[in-house]
């Protein structure tokens, strides 16, 4: 029997505010356990929530960023439920009345485009987090989260591979970076997702039943963990059984999910109006200010890169997927000129360093100054691309500028004609025989001659000025 796969994916983003989305306490990650809290987000007796604005003012971004359309009128509800790290038994979300609904984003899939829908996006605030004791039966509760501001962005089930789970979720993640409302961070919660999975077979107009997919921490476990699933619900039914609704937990060292609890339904949360909370009105006004305060997004800056620069789609691509490498790409190409060759060394050398060095563009020690001025040596001549390539490692790894290299290590191409021609002859003269074989049609020993050029003159030489040199220099 042949399956279909149904994938619907629900992203938390953090946002990058300072102070939480109901109270002043600090969202800084990595405090001492329960030190950024207060009676708001503890949920003491008597207090009362605050909107935090520019929560609502970075939601509206990502909305627009993402084709949704914005409710004029959006309002809070209570999410109930109870667990040690929710302290006032409930969670401020929202429900019936969402910020944003109706959006989508285009993704790539070898070649072609895909719509991928979204259903909604709303805000609410974040849960604590329990540390379990690995030597004591004992588990503690750290609230320093408790009350982050989220917004969680919903995907229609328009997805029908991991594959293409994987490429929607980075989509998404590029756009909140760019838009510098969530640091993207998987491993510190800040960008999370919970996958809803489902097979049919093919043909069939109704859903399966589904299950939730939750821990997974980067894009390949995403990919991984619906692999394993789809696997194993298809297992299920070619084995007569039946796939129960539920929660699963992804186990990255088994390459497994495991089930964690039966699936809640929206009614099992017993939503209601928050009666602390007034409703959030959202004019047209607000809207075209916060519309007009977008940066270029990472789609529209790709299309830009290949009509500007006329650099390949795969070279916009990989230049534009972080927004920091984008202008450190940007402002060598305006300092040198160059645009295929900024792209060629930017791509090759100053990324694998930092992949090596596990640094991003930020901390990069080489400027966007010093690869322009090492870029225009090449193509005035002082140096060769095969001197480049040390030069800019040792550029790398000090720092310094490349003119204070050339100059420390006497690294200055060859490129004066009379030079090189007194250097060619000797070595003619120097090996007659090699001379003799190469007229008479051995035609590989030119390479020896050019070999013996660059030893000479220790790499300095110029190659294309050798070459033409050794032709003249060598015919009969």
């Amino acid at each position: 029997m042949e399956f279909e796969t149904i994938i619907g994916l629900e992203v938390h983003a953090q946002m990058l505010t300072d102070t939480k989305i109901f109270c002043n306490c600090s969202t800084k990650f990595g405090g001492a356990p329960n030190s950024h809290t207060c009676p708001v987000c503890l949920g003491m007796p008597g207090v009362l929530p605050v909107l935090n604005k520019k929560v609502v003012e970075y939601a509206m971004m990502m909305a627009l960023a993402t084709n949704c359309t914005i409710n004029p009128s959006n309002s809070f509800a209570r999410k109930n439920y109870f667990y040690p790290d929710l302290p006032k038994g409930y969670q401020i979300s929202q429900y019936a009345y969402p910020l944003a609904e109706h959006g989508y984003v285009w993704i790539d899939m070898d070649g072609k485009q895909k719509k991928i829908g979204i259903t909604r996006i709303h805000m609410e605030e974040d849960a604590g987090k329990l540390i379990h004791d690995e030597n004591n039966p004992f588990s503690y509760v750290d609230l320093n989260r408790t009350g982050v501001p989220l917004i969680e962005i919903v995907g229609e089930p328009d997805i029908r591979s991991p594959e293409e789970a994987a490429e929607y979720l980075k989509r998404l993640h590029e756009i909140l970076v760019y838009l510098e409302i969530c640091d993207g961070n998987m491993e510190e919660g800040s960008f999370r997702c919970d996958a809803n999975v489902s097979i049919r077979p093919v043909g069939q107009k109704e859903f399966g039943t589904r299950t939730e997919l939750k821990n997974m921490n980067s894009f390949r476990n995403v990919q991984r963990a619906l692999e394993y699933e789809v696997k194993r619900q298809q297992y299920l039914v070619e084995n007569g059984e039946s796939i129960i609704q539920e929660t699963r937990l992804w186990d990255d060292a088994q390459g497994a999910t495991n089930s964690m609890r039966s699936k809640e339904e929206a009614h099992d949360y017993r939503y209601f109006p928050d009666p602390d909370l007034v409703k959030v009105v959202v004019d047209e006004d607000w809207i075209t200010q916060i519309r007009e305060s977008l940066p270029e997004l990472p789609v529209a800056k790709r299309e830009r890169f290949i009509r500007e620069y006329q650099i390949p789609a795969y070279d916009a691509g990989v230049l534009t997927a972080d927004k920091a490498l984008a202008l450190y790409y940007e402002d060598v190409v305006r300092l040198c000129g160059k645009p295929k060759q900024a792209s060629n060394w930017v791509m090759g050398d100053v990324l694998r360093f930092l992949n090596e060095g596990k640094r991003d563009i930020r901390q990069c020690p080489i400027s966007a100054r010093s690869l322009a001025d090492m870029i225009n040596l090449i193509e005035e001549g002082t140096i060769s691309g095969k001197m480049a390539k040390d030069i800019v490692e040792d550029m790398y790894h000090t720092g310094k500028p490349p003119q204070d290299i050339i100059r420390e290590k006497g690294l200055v191409q060859i490129t004066d004609e009379g030079e090189l021609t007194e250097t060619i002859k000797a070595i003619i003269d120097a090996h007659p025989v090699q001379l003799a074989d190469y007229r008479g049609g051995r035609e590989k020993l030119f390479g020896f001659f050019v070999g013996q050029v660059m030893k000479a003159t220790q790499g300095k030489a110029n190659p294309q000025l050798v070459n033409n040199l050794l032709k003249k220099m060598l015919a009969p």
